[in-house]
């Protein structure tokens, strides 16, 4: 793993922001497709707090409110902060209302100080809520902030744990352009990159990430990204597969970027086919 554990200095506090978008919403009729093999899954609809993975991770799961129990749902895991419990997460990302709004399964996960044996337990909290939830394992994806965006960076870039997410939009992650060119491209993946303009603790690291990101991905680096109106940008003629966004806010490393729906778009283009339109 070498250089990539520099990313174990990743920490940051709460956000200023307001606990808001918390509540767990219903979902459009989910478009006509075959149903998966999800029979008598426990998994219920709503709010499930306070569970444990086999490796002791502490983790909430928010599924919508009118939950279809036979109909593969994406599943979005929000990998937390330094610092945070899964609760704490919820509050800072504000990602529920939104996410199961558009049908998907949202994960809280918690914190733990990171390591390589941290990152591989991290990894299958998917796969285990997979267990008793209709899940589609092609529409998997990971975000998170600070050490929870290292996470979901480290989740597409290790060997062991390439191929767990189907895209990753990771926010003020503690990997710098050495770090990256340490590894070796995983094949393309949709990857949406979010930090800070005023970040100090990684300044201009997510620059550096989207960069890289982009040449892995084969985009055209010869043509400017595209300007988004969300204050985004698009990397031009990236591989099948391989979108590469960047977006940089105005905020300080402790700010979770306004982007909630942005993201929620972002990993239902990056999906095999969209959901509930």
């Amino acid at each position: 793993m070498g250089a990539a554990i520099v990313l174990l200095a990743a920490s940051c506090s709460g956000s200023s922001e307001p606990p808001e978008g918390t509540l767990v919403a219903s979902f459009s009729s989910a478009p006509a497709a075959p149903r998966g093999s999800c029979d008598n899954k426990p998994g219920a609809a709503g709010s499930t707090n306070g569970l444990s993975s086999r490796d002791g991770f502490h983790y909430n799961v928010r599924a919508p409110a009118n939950l279809d129990p036979t109909y593969p749902h994406p599943l979005l895991v929000v990998y937390a902060p330094a610092g945070h419990s899964a609760e704490q997460s919820e509050s800072l990302t504000r990602l529920t209302t939104d996410a199961t709004r558009r049908g998907f399964i949202v994960v809280y996960v918690g914190s733990r100080p990171l390591s390589l044996q941290t990152i591989l337990g991290l990894a299958r909290v998917p796969k285990e809520v997979a267990g008793s939830w209709c899940v589609d394992p092609d529409r998997v994806y990971a975000t998170g902030h600070s050490d929870g965006g290292t996470v979901s960076t480290a989740l597409a870039l290790l060997k062991e744990t390439r191929g767990t997410v189907s895209a990753i939009a990771p926010s003020a992650a503690g990997f710098s352009r050495k770090d990256l060119e340490g590894f070796q491209c995983p094949e393309p993946i949709p990857v949406m990159v979010m930090h800070g303009k005023r970040d100090t603790h990684f300044p201009g690291w997510g620059k550096e990430a989207a960069l890289w990101w982009a040449r892995c991905n084969a985009c055209d680096l010869a043509k400017p990204p595209v300007p988004q109106d969300d204050g985004c940008v698009t990397f031009a003629g990236c591989a099948p597969g391989g979108r590469t966004d960047y977006c940089e806010g105005a905020g300080t490393h402790e700010d979770w970027p306004s982007l909630r729906n942005r993201t929620i778009q972002f990993f239902e283009s990056a999906g095999p086919s969209e959901f509930g339109r």
